[in-house]
């Protein structure tokens, strides 16, 4: 499990996925009160009878396999002056799933995104804004990224459809294999020109410093254009349409579909910018 930081108040502060649930560092937070011993911050946390019933309430709801006869016994004794509660006392006594520790000299524990937060309100209330709000960024990021990605890899997906229908309709058994590769690069450069006003070589000699191609550096609405593109020209192609006006239909459904994110995205933005205004 490789943990991911991000910086809150100058201190950083680690997070990663276990089980697909987010999970951040109790032992980073509680170095914001105490960067010497920031164990004794948490078992003091643990010790307060309302942490012990949030915890309890957080196991009961998310745990099928929550110990309720040990918390009962954990929930009577919460609040003494002799009480003490661990974070391995806690997993270990109540088979608890919201909580994970490491012992020896790198301890660390790790919480859901729940009980982490909760905890930084109880060191901070204002450490507990930024590392929410941080934390919020960091996943939007993330899930851009992954849109990016997903976007990309669909466009590849279509791109392996659109050679096979260039390969079933356009390539003669006659041809050689340096013609066939000849055909699949025009096909490919017809796109590229259809939805980039370019070849990949007029790209890359204006581009020479950069690595990749042009398709490299697209953002995610010509990638989602780029897809429908190819699924697209397969279906011309099947179709019988010649390149000379595949290219025509092509870059006008480009154009189209282009400017009808455009004006989703500018109409999304204004629907946010009016939905804050009327928060304040």
């Amino acid at each position: 499990m490789i943990a991911e930081k991000m910086t809150v108040q100058g201190i950083e502060v680690q997070y990663r996925q276990i089980n697909g649930n987010d999970f951040i560092s109790l032992t980073d937070i509680a170095k914001y009160r105490n960067a010497d011993y920031p164990s004794e911050i948490i078992q003091n946390w643990m010790r307060n009878r309302s942490t012990v019933e949030f915890l309890g309430l957080w196991e009961r709801l998310y745990n099928l396999n929550f110990n309720y006869l040990e918390f009962e016994v954990i929930d009577k004794e919460a609040g003494r002056n002799s009480f003490v509660l661990t974070p391995k006392k806690w997993i270990e006594s109540i088979n608890a799933s919201g909580m994970t520790t490491k012992q020896g000299r790198y301890a660390e524990t790790f919480a859901h995104k729940d009980i982490a937060f909760k905890f930084a309100s109880w060191i901070s209330v204002e450490f507990e804004l930024y590392i929410i709000k941080e934390f919020q960024r960091l996943k939007e990021v993330e899930q851009k990224a992954l849109e990016w990605t997903a976007k990309r890899e669909l466009a590849k997906v279509n791109y392996r459809i659109h050679t096979d229908a260039i390969k079933e309709n356009l390539i003669a058994p006659i041809l050689t294999q340096k013609q066939i590769s000849y055909v699949y690069a025009n096909e490919a450069d017809m796109l590229n020109v259809a939805l980039f006003g370019k070849t990949a070589n007029e790209w890359r000699e204006k581009n020479s410093g950069k690595k990749g191609n042009m398709r490299d550096y697209a953002n995610i609405e010509q990638l989602l254009v780029l897809a429908n593109l190819e699924s697209y020209n397969a279906i011309l192609i099947e179709q019988g349409h010649q390149q000379k006006d595949r290219i025509v239909l092509l870059n006008r459904t480009a154009r189209k579909q282009l400017e009808t994110l455009k004006n989703a995205k500018i109409k999304s933005s204004k629907l946010l910018t009016l939905g804050k205004s009327e928060n304040k």
